[in-house]
Formats: structure tokens, sequence, C-alpha cells
């Protein structure tokens, strides 16, 4: 049978929005790249229920051995990167090894490091996925910046821009209304700006009716916005938080796909809560080789 034939099984899951096809490590996919970006392209990828394609792939490699049980880590993007960390993948992926093990916490190895999560009850039967992302920086060589100093406020391509690292590289944005920013065409240039020397998230921030803020994304990897970005809200709650806008401990972020919340204590990881789905599950051809 040729590789052409192939097929792989995977669950499709999102999280507020954010969706992921889910392969177990142990199926032989030889070009993960290329699969991502066959499977996950919104116009020829999977059929789902409401659209096709995904955010990307999450290829999961679940080790029972451990207590908690663990779970390594890795996203492989719509462009066929790979991400260092994903906020809502993380979540995604905690929720499909606690449905295997049985587990109520597990361990997420990922790129930016070593990750808990655990399922929280919430009363209504529809618990939520929270998962530490580790410290906030905004230090140059962290984000990473070409520069010296940190970039809080300064400003890129018109707008007052500051830089962070939540697992991934964010430039975050406060402006009066996110509905009212032309993200596909004032997102790029700041994602591609040479101060990002790896390029960035572009996260545009508003205030919400709750005190909490309404969020929208435009990720690298994907090159467009997502319905939710997990790296995204914490990037909002930690840059609100630096600049003294939060006025509560727990931070309410609302992207287009959902609700988040995002926990920023002074002296320790973020944690960001929000709700898992698992949509369905199917069969899909592994991606050919693309001939020389």
């Amino acid at each position: 049978m040729s590789i052409s034939q192939r097929h792989v099984r995977y669950g499709k899951y999102h999280g507020t929005g954010n969706d992921f096809i889910v392969v177990d490590a142990d199926e032989y996919v030889p070009d993960r790249g290329a699969f991502a970006a066959h499977h996950c392209d919104r116009t020829d990828g999977i059929d789902g229920d409401e659209r096709r394609g995904a955010d990307g792939v999450l290829f999961l490699a679940l080790e029972e051995k451990y207590s908690p049980p663990r779970v390594v880590m890795t996203l492989v993007q719509p462009d066929g990167s790979t991400a260092e960390m994903c906020g809502n993948g993380a979540r995604v992926a905690a929720e499909w090894a606690m449905a295997r093990t049985g587990a109520t916490e597990v361990m997420i190895d990922t790129q930016a490091g070593t990750r808990h999560a655990r399922r929280v009850p919430v009363g209504d039967g529809d618990d939520l996925v929270a998962i530490e992302m580790g410290e906030p920086s905004f230090a140059p060589e962290v984000v990473p910046l070409d520069r010296d100093e940190p970039l809080v406020e300064g400003q890129l391509e018109g707008y007052a821009v500051t830089g962070i690292n939540t697992g991934v590289p964010h430039a975050v944005v406060f402006v009066d209304d996110v509905d009212a920013v032309d993200l596909e065409s004032d997102a790029p240039p700041i994602r591609h700006h040479d101060v990002f020397p790896e390029g960035a998230n572009v996260t545009f921030a508003a205030p919400g009716n709750d005190g909490g803020y309404v969020q929208r994304t435009f990720e690298r990897g994907v090159e467009g916005e997502t319905r939710s970005c997990g790296t995204g809200a914490v990037a909002i709650a930690a840059v609100a938080d630096h600049l003294g806008r939060c006025e509560d401990d727990i931070v309410t972020v609302s992207p287009p796909g959902g609700e988040l919340s995002v926990e920023v204590p002074n002296d320790g990881p973020a944690v960001l809560y929000g709700p898992v789905a698992h949509e369905f599950d199917g069969e899909v051809p592994v991606t050919p080789p693309a001939a020389d």
C-alpha cells in the first residue's frame, strides 16, 4: 500500500473556537508539515460540522506511567511550522489525555516548557480546563526583540504596541473597539516588523462591559485571525496588569469564539481557564510527500 493510500485516525477538538486536529503521535505521519498544510486548509481541509480545516494539528504522545500522566505536545501549524506553545491547544491536549486516563490533572510537555493542567468543575456539567502558562516576560531577549529595552506602548505602524512572551511572542495593542480594526490589513506589518526578529502574534484588545477585555488575534503560522488565542488572552491580561489596567485578580477575556479567564499572580505562572469541546473523530489520508 502506498503512503498516499494510508489513513490515520484523528479527533477534532476546539477551545473557544480555536480548533485542532488531534493525532496520536504513535500514528505514522512521515511529513507532519505537509499533513497540517493539507488538512488544516480552510477550503480543502477536513470537513467539520461548521467549517473546514483547523488552526493546527496537535501530535500528542501520552505517557501513562507517570503520576500525573504526561503528554508530549507538538503543534504543527497550517504553514507547516511548529509553535512553542499554544494555550488553547495545551488545554485540548489535557482534555484528550484526561479522557483517556481518567485523571483530573496532567503534565503537558511543550517546546516552551512543562505545564500543569487540571480539570475545574463548575457545577453545570461543563467543566473547564485550566493550564499554567509560565511567567509572562517583557524582557527583550525573551520576547524576543531587536532592541535592548522592553517595548511598552511603543509606536509601531500607527499603534501603541507592547511586546511580551507568553510562551510565544505577542504584540499587544489596546484600542477602543476591536471590531473597528482592519485586522487583515493592520496586523501583518506589526507581525513582520523588524523589532520582532522571530515575528509575533498580534493581539488587539478593547475594554469589555464586565471589566474584562474583548480580543482579536492575528496568529503567525496561521497567518490570519483565529476565533480564539490562549497565549493572546494571557498576553492581554499580563500587559493590562503591567499598565495598571486590571481591576480584578482574574481577568475575563472574550475572543470571538467564547470566553476565557486569566489569572496573573505577582510571583508565579499565569493560569488560563476555559472550556474544551470534542467535536468528532474520523480518519484522513496521510498527505503524500511533495514531488521533487
